[in-house]
């Protein structure tokens, strides 16, 4: 199977390649800067107890994205 989902369903441990982002302005260019790119790999390390934020690694650094922002980026399950 190849579809594409939220980045906010990945799974803890869940590895994702990213195949669209839907964001705009400041907060894109932010997540662009930190390397959250078309063809990266995402990988869910762990997601707060309400489920609001998740932290992911991201070009070998951890960042820490709002659910709303992680819904708006399309991966495809590695």
């Amino acid at each position: 199977m190849n579809y594409h989902i939220p980045m906010c369903t990945l799974d803890e441990g869940q590895l994702g390649e990213v195949v669209g982002i839907s964001l705009n302005g400041h907060i894109r260019s932010r997540l662009a800067d930190l390397g959250l790119i078309q063809g990266c790999r995402v990988k869910c390390l762990q997601k707060s107890f309400g489920g609001d934020i998740a932290a992911y690694l991201i070009c070998g650094a951890v960042i820490a994205v709002r659910k709303c922002d992680a819904a708006r980026v399309s991966c495809r399950i590695i």
